[in-house]
């Protein structure tokens, strides 16, 4: 798998270059989706609190996101299953199924119910706990955005790193993260002891992680580029396989980072039947030397300065250029061509879902960024205008 993510960030590197010869010569290799084997299976991505609306109907009550974005229910574990709610996901599992597709479903996505938040103190507190099941979403953005630099829902963080009204960087992000991999091995358990022998059902678990490139060819740069993979990826992967934490975090966070105990070890390990990957860009990154600060946070714990080049904001286009997506095509193409390329020496991938299905409420960048293959005209009733990545995009799957 670590091949995949490989080639797939380099991909970043070599995207301009491909662009510039085989786009210029329009000599394109052929692509589509007999390219890649028959089981391989192809999606779109979409996420509840980013696309659905209805905040508050059915019985819905507010989340983190709804405090965190608005400032301002009941919903708590002792109020039972909300069976309005209940109703509604198996309605859309249904429809989806109607309409020939497969679903593919994530238990939390961030949106935390915010009586949770309250009753509990969310994944600080150790009470948080279809036939293909991801248990988590990028749970380090939940844990190093949400109460490391608080910059994203529930919006906690060190009055030395951020605008917060409460929190603690050095410590709150490592219980959080430790209660997240608690609750995705407790799932995972219940599901093959309880739903797996009859539904003959998968369960795994969406990571999130870049590429670090050393930022120069010294062993100094190289290792902060290894730290950094293990504070981002490795802080996760590693529990939910080996049942600890790797030794570079251990090392570098102390005693602020928990502990296990011999049977939690024992459920994580190799607690998920298949590996998701959330990937977006590449860093590079240089070593930070150790300071004897007492402003500590688990932001800086992997002492790696990360540079990287954003995507600048693309919300002020109009509806006839913005649907005008070659850019995304371009990118499409050269990463699914990389990814065949990969599969074919040896990489088990198994499917590819593009985020994403909609432009969408894109977190703390809200709508300044769009990321769908469908142009939402949110001025205008919420109609929907297909870019030309959607064409693209139908046209790879029936070749």
């Amino acid at each position: 798998m670590v091949m995949a993510i490989n080639r797939g960030l380099l991909l970043l590197f070599c995207l301009l270059a491909i662009a510039n010869t085989e786009a210029a010569s329009k000599k394109y290799p052929h692509l589509g989706r007999s390219s890649f084997p028959k089981d391989f299976v192809f999606g779109a991505g979409s996420a509840a609190y980013q696309f659905e609306g209805g905040a508050f109907i059915d019985g819905k009550g507010d989340s983190v996101w709804d405090t965190f974005t608005h400032q301002h229910p009941e919903g708590k574990v002792s109020g039972g299953v909300n069976p309005l709610g209940v109703k509604y996901y198996n309605n859309l599992i249904n429809e989806i199924m109607s309409k020939g597709m497969v679903p593919y479903v994530t238990i939390f996505h961030w949106d935390l119910p915010q009586a949770l938040e309250d009753e509990y103190g969310g994944f600080r507190s150790d009470k948080i706990v279809v036939k293909h099941w991801f248990t988590l979403n990028e749970p380090y953005t939940y844990s190093y955005f949400g109460y490391g630099t608080g910059t994203m829902a529930p919006g906690r963080c060190s009055n030395y790193v951020g605008n917060c009204t409460a929190g603690n960087s050095a410590t709150e992000p490592y219980i959080v993260t430790h209660h997240l991999i608690l609750a995705h091995g407790a799932a995972v358990k219940i599901y093959r002891e309880k739903y797996k022998p009859y539904q003959r059902g998968q369960i795994g678990v969406t990571l999130v992680t870049a590429w670090f490139v050393p930022t120069t060819m010294t062993s100094s740069s190289e290792r902060a580029a290894r730290r950094a993979l293990d504070f981002m990826f490795g802080w996760f992967l590693h529990p939910m396989t080996y049942g600890d934490y790797p030794k570079t975090i251990r090392a570098f966070a102390g005693n602020r980072l928990p502990k296990f105990t011999p049977e939690q070890s024992a459920m994580l390990q190799k607690s998920y039947d298949f590996l998701g990957v959330n990937y977006y860009t590449a860093f590079f990154a240089s070593n930070v030397m150790f300071s004897n600060s007492v402003n500590v946070s688990m932001t800086t714990d992997n002492h790696a300065n990360l540079t990287c080049i954003a995507e600048a904001a693309n919300d002020k286009l109009p509806v006839q250029e913005a649907v005008k997506d070659k850019d995304r095509i371009e990118y499409l193409y050269g990463h699914l061509f990389y990814l065949s390329k990969a599969i074919n020496e040896g990489a088990n991938v198994k499917g590819y879902f593009m985020w994403s299905f909609m432009d969408d409420f894109e977190w703390d960048a809200g709508f300044t960024v769009r990321f769908g293959m469908y142009y939402i005209d949110y001025k205008n009733g919420l109609k929907r205008y297909p870019k030309y990545s959607a064409y693209w995009y139908k046209k790879f799957l029936l070749t």
